[in-house]
């Protein structure tokens, strides 16, 4: 059984004071389901990654065995000759459902949910985006970073070519309205030389490269190919098959080779770095279930206490189809 491996959790509070006090029956189903359906909508990891082992979660601890389909050799026919026969021995990817979070709500006197269901939007509102902040931020952080195929990143990328400078740690890229989309579809290249399908492919990037592609010609909304707002999870539109979305959680520089910010009015490439990601689907895995959304009586005064638990994994199970660029911005 493994083990939680983030101390962290996410306590979310509300100080309610109402007069009358409650009386009624609180419904705890409609956490569960309002809560689950919430967060899914809000998360730009689970968004980017598939869920193809999700189904299998059971409790903390579990871990899920994925299969990869070998490679058959192939080889070449000779009329007369003995035909070779290989067994195939496919290899495995262990899925870790190892991480947790859980939040605390305490309903104290509150009015009567059937009458106020804004209230309990609210609640369940909150707790399911500060979830995925702390979930979404442990994802990017911890699951990207030094897990993309070798040929994907780097000043060489490209498995064919080695054409494509996607920047490294102590010479990322400086991107600019003018290189952005050169730069993006290079990452699509990257993708391409690996065979990755041009379907479900996706580009995260910062609020910094969206201000870049702003000022590009990619401005217009017809070659964005979306004309509407901003969705909950940062879709802003396509590029080059990359579905684009926005976060402010993209993985930041590593301990040590940090940027520092240049002096205000003025323009140098010594910004502070971070990762812009390219990928398809099937790159990342990701595995969620809200184990349990519980209340129970207030020991100490009246109303409900309201706790619920997620535990999830994640893992890159299949490295060439993830691309990272190093930037400065």
């Amino acid at each position: 059984m493994a083990t939680i491996t983030s101390a962290a959790v996410t306590a979310v509070t509300a100080p309610f004071n109402t007069s009358p006090a409650y009386s009624g029956t609180f419904i705890p189903t409609v956490w569960s389901s309002k809560l689950n359906v919430k967060f899914y909508a809000a998360t730009t990891f689970g968004d980017i990654s598939n869920t193809n082992w999700e189904g299998e979660i059971k409790s903390m601890g579990d871990k899920v065995i994925i299969n990869n389909i070998p490679t058959i050799t192939i080889n070449t026919y000779t009329i007369g000759s003995s035909l070779a026969y290989e067994v195939p021995t496919p290899n495995t990817i262990e899925l870790q459902i190892d991480k947790a979070y859980y939040f605390g709500v305490n309903v104290s006197d509150v009015l009567e949910y059937q009458a106020k269901p804004e209230l309990m939007d609210m609640f369940t509102g909150d707790a399911s985006n500060q979830m995925k902040i702390r979930v979404d931020t442990e994802c990017f952080q911890n699951c990207i970073p030094g897990t993309a195929h070798a040929s994907n990143l780097g000043a060489t990328a490209g498995v064919i070519s080695a054409a494509y400078d996607l920047g490294t740690d102590l010479a990322p890229v400086t991107l600019t309205a003018s290189n952005i989309l050169a730069k993006i579809t290079a990452m699509a290249s990257v993708l391409d030389e690996q065979n990755v399908p041009e379907s479900d492919r996706y580009l995260v990037i910062s609020p910094y490269e969206r201000n870049l592609l702003m000022q590009s010609n990619l401005a217009q909304a017809q070659f964005m190919g979306d004309s509407s707002s901003i969705l909950r999870n940062g879709k802003i539109g396509t590029i080059d098959r990359f579905t684009v979305y926005v976060s402010n959680l993209v993985p930041a520089a590593a301990a040590g080779k940090d940027y520092a910010y240049p002096t205000a009015g003025t323009v140098s490439s010594a910004l502070k770095r971070h990762m812009v990601i390219a990928g398809h689907k099937s790159a990342l895995t990701f595995a969620s279930q809200i184990n349990k959304v519980e209340h129970l009586p207030n020991p100490t005064d009246f109303g409900q206490l309201v706790r619920g638990l997620i535990v999830y994994g994640r893992k890159t199970v299949k490295s060439e189809a993830l691309v990272t660029m190093q930037v400065a911005g």
